[in-house]
């Protein structure tokens, strides 16, 4: 009797497995960035720190400056979760309190300091620059659905686009502001934290006041 054919070979990736990789491709991409700029970094340079080969790097990714967007992505579909579960009313400066941002990873932890030396570095390299603005263009969306159903209105809606650009838009300057301004690379981490945090909440405040 013969055993049945079968497939062979490694067992397919999980979703979570598949995304583990792309963060690790990720924050090693930052790292050579930082360390020799990107013209000087390859592909396989980053899939050597991670111990892939770079042909599982162009699986995931179609350049390596596209590398970066995991960091970029996570924490916009964090803040899209903060803005969703945020009750109606309460002003919109307390939605990124430390508390309540540290809960859901928008602060703290290894990912901040990539995502810090990331957004640093999109002063001088044009394409990381080309990346980080195009993270956010596609994030409006998110955060038009979020609100849309925190208050119960379509998220086609005249009030919900302009509510979400705004926020977007704050969301974008409060990080760029705190970190080129303010946020040197020796910069204590806990005083670092409260530095971005009362940096989101006067950028919310200048949102809530509107346009007089």
């Amino acid at each position: 009797m013969t055993a049945a054919r079968g497939r062979t070979g490694r067992p397919p990736l999980t979703e979570e497995r598949k995304a583990e990789i792309r963060r690790d491709i990720s924050r090693a991409a930052v790292e050579l960035f930082v360390a020799q700029g990107v013209a000087a970094t390859t592909g396989e340079q980053i899939g050597e720190a991670v111990g892939v080969s770079a042909r599982t790097v162009w699986r995931y990714f179609p350049t390596k400056e596209s590398c970066v967007r995991p960091l970029l992505s996570e924490g916009i579909d964090r803040a899209a979760a903060l803005l969703r579960e945020w009750a109606p009313g309460r002003p919109l400066e307390h939605l990124f309190d430390r508390s309540v941002a540290s809960g859901l990873g928008i602060v703290g932890g290894a990912e901040q300091a990539a995502v810090a030396d990331l957004v640093r570095l999109t002063r001088t390299e044009s394409g990381l620059r080309a990346i980080w603005l195009q993270a956010y263009d596609e994030a409006e969306p998110a955060f038009a659905r979020a609100l849309a159903e925190r208050l119960g209105l379509p998220e086609d809606g005249l009030k919900v686009t302009v509510q979400a650009a705004m926020f977007n838009a704050a969301l974008r300057a409060a990080v760029e502001r705190h970190i080129w301004r303010t946020a040197a690379p020796e910069t204590d981490p806990g005083e670092a934290e409260e530095e971005l945090m009362a940096t989101l909440r006067s950028a919310l405040a200048v949102v809530g006041e509107g346009v007089r």
